[in-house]
């Protein structure tokens, strides 16, 4: 079996040294936060909120190596390995493959735009055919609001008929849940072994409903506590849980995702080393950190009156 473990992932963001480059061994120390107290069932690094994109190619391909080495379970990662390069994803696929991290998170080739589904298929069918290993799960990364290269539900059905397992899900980040009910019902979501995450906690339990695997979430990297609150309740403390989870998922909304998960996090851990940011993006303006720091104050504070 070498499909990813199901539930709550968080887009884990990445953290840069003083020259700027990918900091790894505080990457993986981060990650098996997340895997614990963190709250998360799994990870995904190197994706959107991770600025993997902006990561080198060298920093990349040397994660899945360090990733083995810490231990950390290959079932609860989904590493991001889009490029526009072709060979630079079969490059990234395969350096994952290798160390046994068979899932992998694939953004289609962004920059020509209005390729259309023949091209896109091709790039995915390259791909599976240099990477060359059928244990090889692909999550197909549909975000068109950023990457202005949509995945379409025909797409998706053609990929999954012809490859098969190897087409393993879709991790929907268009905001829309009438998308990701679409990719449910067009693939047959869990029921047919198709694991469709959204972006978004907000649409947890709706999703759950309609077939999807969980949600890998950019602000999941300070709440999943809260979506795993949520999930473990029944009856109105579900409801009262979950409502903390959207609002919660409102404030993450209000600022520049990466930018807010990486002062949470420094907040948290102590370390304003979390606060650097890969050019073009940039850190929260102190007064974007005042305000959001005031959120987070009312969030607990409103958790706290619910729990007496």
């Amino acid at each position: 079996m070498t499909k990813a473990q199901r539930g709550i992932y968080a887009a884990a963001i990445s953290p840069f040294g003083p020259g700027g480059g990918l900091d790894a061994a505080k990457l993986i120390a981060y990650c098996q936060y997340l895997l614990s107290d963190g709250g998360c069932d799994g990870v995904a690094p190197t994706g959107t909120t991770g600025e993997g994109t902006s990561i080198s190619m060298q920093a990349r391909l040397a994660l899945p190596a360090a990733f083995s080495a810490a231990g950390i379970a290959r079932d609860r990662v989904i590493p991001g390995t889009g490029s526009c390069s072709a060979d630079d994803t079969v490059a990234l696929t395969r350096a994952c493959v290798d160390e046994g991290y068979f899932n992998v998170l694939v953004l289609p080739p962004f920059y020509y735009k209005n390729a259309g589904d023949d091209g896109l298929y091709d790039y995915y069918a390259r791909l599976i055919d240099r990477v060359g290993d059928d244990r090889l799960r692909i999550y197909l990364y549909h975000f068109p609001q950023m990457s202005m290269t949509p995945l379409s539900t025909d797409l998706v059905k053609r990929l999954k008929a012809d490859f098969g397992p190897v087409i393993a899900g879709v991790k929907d980040s268009s905001g829309d849940f009438e998308q990701t009910r679409a990719f449910a019902e067009a693939t047959g979501g869990v029921d047919a072994d198709f694991d469709i995450y959204p972006s978004s906690e907000a649409f947890l339990f709706d999703g759950l409903a309609v077939g999807c695997a969980g949600v890998i979430s950019g602000s999941t990297n300070a709440f999943a506590n809260g979506v795993q609150a949520a999930l473990a309740a029944s009856g109105p403390a579900r409801e009262t849980a979950f409502e903390r989870v959207k609002a919660a998922r409102a404030i993450a909304q209000k600022y520049p995702l990466m930018a807010a998960m990486k002062r949470i996090e420094a907040w948290r851990s102590g370390d304003d080393g979390w606060l650097r940011m890969a050019p073009p993006l940039r850190p929260l303006t102190p007064d974007q950190e005042s305000t959001l720091r005031a959120d987070l104050k009312t969030l607990e504070s409103e958790a706290d009156m619910a729990a007496e």
